[in-house]
């Protein structure tokens, strides 16, 4: 039976389908930090509309006398895609055995929705109702300088704060491109490596995020940070024509921050 994703209409036979899911899944693999460090709920399903929150928001009005009513708040999920198109040319040329397909327009569709998911879980999306944890955390951070020699000191002092709140670990950091950069390429006066120096204070995982800004310490045990997701990624067909093939890669979730005390960003002021 055909779903939404319409692939079965597609002009791609299976090995084109494969080499393309395949350079997705690579690309999103390099670009999805945050997924790192948060719960994963779902796929709930493309019909998956909203997720409750146990909220609820009181009606001014009442409906008959005596009788109260209230709404029950929910997060609504949000739809993510990002389009691309492929040559046919080059389509045809793998099925009659070249070695390899020209995927660029895969790994930047990848690339751009990966990266707008983890700006969703690190900064927010205010749009679709979505609050990041450096947004809910903000009470907390800390600040960075371009002195990486500096960093274990404040990374000490952010797992400080962790302990403090009472939030146990294991604890990892979610580094951004300056960060990452930074730290891989400095040492201590005594030529030890600053990263390892962190990573041997975190006692967890060093995750390379594109999509935050600065730097995050945060605890990896579990409950504080939950991605609901109804469609996981996956990449559908739109249309084609005699030169081209146009497909699109989407997902739809929601994020929620449900221990920010569980969190210390890390930013440059």
């Amino acid at each position: 039976m055909m779903n939404d994703l319409r692939r079965e209409l597609a002009p791609l036979s299976e090995k084109a389908w494969k080499a393309i899911d395949d350079e997705a899944r690579q690309e999103l693999g390099v670009v999805l930090g945050g997924r790192r460090i948060v719960d994963f709920t779902g796929p709930l399903g493309w019909t998956a509309a909203a997720v409750a929150t146990g909220q609820l928001q009181g009606l001014a009005s009442a409906p008959a006398e005596g009788v109260c009513a209230s709404l029950r708040r929910v997060l609504r999920l949000v739809e993510l895609r990002a389009d691309f198109e492929l040559p046919r040319r080059g389509l045809d040329a793998l099925d009659r055995g070249a070695a390899k397909l020209e995927l660029d327009a895969v790994r930047s569709a990848a690339n751009a929705i990966g990266m707008a998911e983890d700006r969703a879980i690190f900064h927010g999306f205010p749009e679709a109702e979505i609050e990041g944890i450096c947004s809910a955390a903000e009470g907390s951070a800390l600040s960075l300088t371009r002195d990486y020699q500096r960093y274990p000191l404040v990374v000490s002092e952010a797992l400080g704060r962790l302990r403090t709140a009472g939030v146990s670990g294991p604890y990892a950091i979610a580094l951004g491109p300056d960060c990452y950069k930074g730290l891989t390429g400095t040492a201590t006066s005594g030529g030890y490596p600053v990263l390892e120096h962190v990573r041997q204070l975190l006692g967890g995982e060093i995750i390379w995020a594109p999509g935050i800004r600065g730097a995050l310490v945060a605890s990896q045990r579990g409950g504080d940070f939950e991605l609901v997701v109804g469609r996981d990624l996956s990449i559908g067909y739109q249309d084609h024509s005699t030169t081209s093939v146009k497909l699109y890669l989407q997902e739809s979730f929601t994020f929620r921050v449900l221990s920010p005390e569980a969190a210390v960003p890390l930013v440059y002021r």
